[in-house]
């Protein structure tokens, strides 16, 4: 009977020690991170980062803008990570659902924060408390310029009879943007300060959609950036009227500058939006380094350098302190141009 007894103590001993192990190491093995606490071991105290898959959370819907600048380069980063960069689009709120959703989950730089120039102004515009300034900018990607779009069958062949519509009857002319905060709704308030027409703005979860709302004449117009509408503009389905920008754009010389129609536009230039991958503040000096790494190898590859070429993307590739000043000096030139506008408060 004791040899039973020790028989089966000992089996159920090794028995509880294989569950440990196996415990152990599936949690371990889970890709796709989006909370743990346990930040020392998933961003490598114990090995090499990464050792899984990387979220990359796109905070506006597919097809947009930064979608189409993220993915390819995600493809290009992925190689020298060694692990997939596994894209989501989580769009809401002016991008400020997917920018919590990464400051919410762990600091261990499994969650990527792929996003555009709006968490700049969460604060001022009552968004969210969150801003840039709760995030470390891993990889600065570039900025842009953007127009005034109408669809191809729109009654208006120049911004000044857009302004003259929404003049002669204030509210009704629709504008598609992408929320407060958003590219459409900053360029809505610069619009409003010089020319003084007001708008009906309808919100929509992506630059896409909102071009795509003005394509099939939902709404009148709408701000797009070029890399979002060339396409489009070259089918003939989308018409640049004007471009916020104080030199001709080289891939569409024709497109007159809005300057040439309200000289006094002149004070909100340059201005356009930027891209960058971000991870939450606190997260591992080594982690950003090696993610900086593979980002900065991965942007200037010629294939990458092409895709931006083509959508007229001012490449920058900043990392660090250079990235930190541009964001900072963005900030402070569209705070002011907004509180001039009257859409923010002077304080």
């Amino acid at each position: 009977m004791k040899k039973i007894l020790a028989a089966a103590l000992a089996a159920a001993m090794a028995l509880s020690m294989v569950a440990c192990s196996t415990t152990g190491s599936s949690t371990q093995g889970q890709s796709g991170n989006t909370g743990s606490n346990n930040s020392a071991q998933s961003s490598g105290g114990s090995g090499a980062y990464p050792t899984q898959n990387v979220n990359g959370i796109v905070q506006w819907g597919a097809g947009g803008g930064t979608d189409s600048l993220m993915r390819p380069l995600s493809a290009l980063a992925e190689k020298n990570l060694g692990k997939s960069i596994v894209i989501q689009n989580m769009t809401g709120a002016t991008g400020s659902v997917a920018t919590q959703y990464v400051y919410d989950a762990a600091t261990d730089g499994y969650n990527l924060l792929m996003g555009a120039e709006n968490p700049a102004l969460y604060d001022v515009l009552g968004i969210s408390e969150l801003t840039y300034d709760n995030f470390e900018c891993v990889y600065l990607i570039g900025d842009e310029v953007v127009g005034i779009v109408v669809g191809k069958d729109s009654p208006y062949s120049s911004f000044t009879e857009i302004v003259d519509a929404a003049k002669a009857a204030p509210g009704t002319i629709k504008l598609s943007t992408t929320g407060t905060g958003g590219l459409p709704w900053e360029v809505g308030a610069f619009i409003t300060d010089v020319t003084g027409a007001e708008f009906n703005q309808v919100p929509y979860d992506s630059d896409a959609s909102a071009k795509t709302a003005v394509m099939s004449g939902e709404c009148a117009f709408t701000v797009c950036k070029v890399q979002s509408g060339i396409e489009d503009w070259k089918a003939g389905d989308l018409n640049f009227l004007c471009m916020l920008s104080k030199e001709p754009v080289e891939i569409m010389k024709d497109v007159p500058l809005i300057t040439e129609e309200y000289p006094d536009f002149e004070k909100y230039l340059p201005w356009g939006p930027f891209y960058g991958v971000f991870v939450k503040e606190g997260t591992d000096a080594a982690v950003i380094e090696t993610l900086a790494k593979a980002f900065s190898e991965a942007g200037p590859a010629e294939s990458y350098q092409e895709i931006l070429g083509n959508f007229n993307i001012n490449f920058l590739g900043y990392t660090g302190e250079d990235a930190k000043n541009y964001i900072a000096s963005w900030r402070e030139n569209t705070v002011n141009a907004l509180k001039n506008s009257g859409a923010l408060e002077q304080q």
